[in-house]
């Protein structure tokens, strides 16, 4: 509820779009989560809060699970809310983390264990085969961090990947040699030109061009308008290395039918 009126209040002035969602979600040994200790391997409650509001800086957000730190005009809160909520989650081994940019939005992915009583124990969800490959990946997103993340999570599942954080350069990349790429991976929100904007223009250069889109705001595009755009596959971040492996090799897969 704290999360939601959070939410309120960044859009009370122009307006906009709350969305809310649970889905179970499991999370194996090899994803960053797990790597970088903020979660244990298991199967999980993901509760994803978002808005479209102002959004948040870089600075801010590191900040906003502090006691006490609040953006809000004086007598309008406290700044204890979202370190009451991180508490709580934190309580449960859950973890919390929020992905926005200024003007962009934000939204808050909340992770919970999910409990399985003794008559559940037998209906324990399988995660099957995750699929590998080995063709060659274009990785394109600002953040040095997610670039580093996505390569190494597909070079594990045998890809051949070349990265970029700038949308530009990944481009020129192309332009330069686009029969060396197999498929493109591409965040949404980057300067100078956003993942839309270079998925159309690879499209241009060579149509049917197996593309993945992924973004943190459920509210800026969904899959189906990314689909609507040529845009084969869509990821909601934080991306899982499960996620990730079956939306490659699927759109791969998908690429090499129509061809």
């Amino acid at each position: 509820m704290n999360l939601c009126t959070n939410s309120y209040h960044a859009m009370r002035e122009t307006g906009g779009i709350l969305s809310i969602s649970l889905s179970p979600i499991e999370i194996n040994k090899d994803d960053i989560k797990v790597t970088s200790l903020e979660l244990t391997q298991g199967h999980y409650i993901r509760l994803v809060i978002s808005d479209t509001g102002y959004g948040m800086s870089n600075e801010i957000i590191g900040k906003v699970f502090d006691p006490y730190f609040t953006t809000k005009e004086k007598g309008a809160g406290t700044g204890l809310g979202l370190s009451v909520v991180h508490g709580i989650v934190k309580s449960y081994n859950g973890h919390v983390s929020v992905y926005s940019e200024a003007g962009q939005g934000a939204t808050f992915n909340i992770y919970l264990p999910l409990y399985q009583s003794e008559s559940d124990n037998s209906k324990t969800i399988d995660a099957g085969h995750i699929p590998t490959g080995a063709e060659n990946v274009l990785v394109v997103d600002d953040e040095e961090t997610i670039v580093s993340m996505i390569h190494s999570m597909l070079e594990r599942l045998g890809y051949r990947g070349r990265t970029f954080t700038s949308s530009v350069d990944a481009l020129n990349a192309f332009i330069e040699e686009p029969s060396a790429f197999d498929l493109m991976i591409t965040d949404m929100t980057m300067p100078q030109m956003t993942g839309i904007q270079l998925a159309q223009k690879i499209l241009s250069k060579r149509k049917n061009s197996p593309i993945i889109l992924c973004t943190g705001f459920s509210e800026l595009i969904n899959e189906e308008k990314a689909k609507e755009m040529g845009i084969k596959g869509f990821l909601l971040k934080p991306v899982l290395r499960k996620d990730l492996a079956e939306k490659v090799r699927e759109v791969i897969d998908m690429s090499k039918i129509t061809q």
